[in-house]
């Protein structure tokens, strides 16, 4: 069976944490920050994990 190759788009923005769990930014974060809201600037600060049904469909990409 030939191997997949990595996504290099998908694996510039996801990163894998020590547990295995997949971490990614927030959508709406990236560029015109100036004219949305603090709350939702720094909401988007943090950073969000994918879920797991997400996580077991991108392993295999990245």
């Amino acid at each position: 069976m030939p191997k997949l190759k990595t996504h290099k788009g998908t694996k510039k923005v996801l990163k894998i944490r020590k547990g295995g769990s997949i971490s990614i930014g927030r959508p709406g974060s990236r560029h015109n920050t100036g004219k949305k809201n603090a709350a939702l600037n720094r909401k988007n600060r943090k950073g969000s994990s994918l879920s797991k049904a997400d996580q077991n469909r991108l392993r295999e990409i990245i």
